[in-house]
């Protein structure tokens, strides 16, 4: 791995673990064998590395937005909850600590309004290919509010458990509830198969988040 990404990836995981306010840059170099000045040559400010970090999570999004339904709609769908997941796992301190670095640097403002009105519509044609297939019963016309609303229990479930006190660290369930909760929107309109399954993938997503 070349020196930069090793700084890029180290940040990254040192910022999800401690907070960005609270990682030093001599904490940081330390973390990647280097002196001060050897992290400053690659990077001459924090917004700097910030930016990279913002890179990264923008080729994360747009990796999950070109998922697509395909023939099993369902599975489809829990590969799309996973993949949501896996993004605030893996990017969780620009969610959480943006008290702490301020603005979104340009790699991410300049495209979030975007990302967040494809997200509403990749979630929409999830559903949509659920109601195709008989799994959901839902008006077509009203997708649109599922996709919104189960979007906003994805995004915020997490800091929501945080604020109630409860723990949301690896291990905690905090995944797992959070995708239950998306799911209580509409799992009485789920046939009950279905149901079932999905149940069964979230368990396997919540396993997957303790692996990593």
């Amino acid at each position: 791995m070349k020196t930069r990404d090793r700084i890029v990836e180290t940040a990254r995981a040192l910022f999800n673990e401690q907070g960005y306010g609270a990682v030093t840059t001599a904490a940081l170099a330390a973390a990647c064998g280097m002196a001060e000045g050897n992290l400053w040559y690659h990077f001459k400010t924090r917004r700097d590395l910030l930016d990279a970090l913002g890179e990264r999570f923008a080729k994360s999004i747009e990796g999950r937005l070109a998922l697509e339904p395909g023939s099993d709609p369902l599975g489809s769908y829990a590969r799309l909850l996973n993949a949501v997941m896996a993004e605030f796992r893996d990017f969780r301190f620009l969610y959480r600590d943006q008290r702490s670095y301020g603005e979104h640097g340009q790699p991410v403002a300049a495209r979030a309004p975007d990302w967040i009105e494809r997200t509403y519509a990749q979630i929409e044609q999830h559903l949509a290919a659920l109601v195709g297939a008989g799994l959901l019963d839902w008006r077509l016309e009203r997708l649109r509010d599922l996709a919104i609303n189960a979007k906003i229990i994805l995004r915020y479930g997490l800091d929501h458990y945080r604020e109630l006190g409860e723990p949301t660290a690896s291990g905690t369930g905090a995944v797992r509830r959070t995708l239950l909760r998306h799911l209580t929107l509409f799992e009485d309109r789920l046939d009950p198969a279905a149901a079932q399954r999905l149940h069964r993938a979230i368990t396997a997503i919540e396993a997957e988040a303790l692996a990593a």
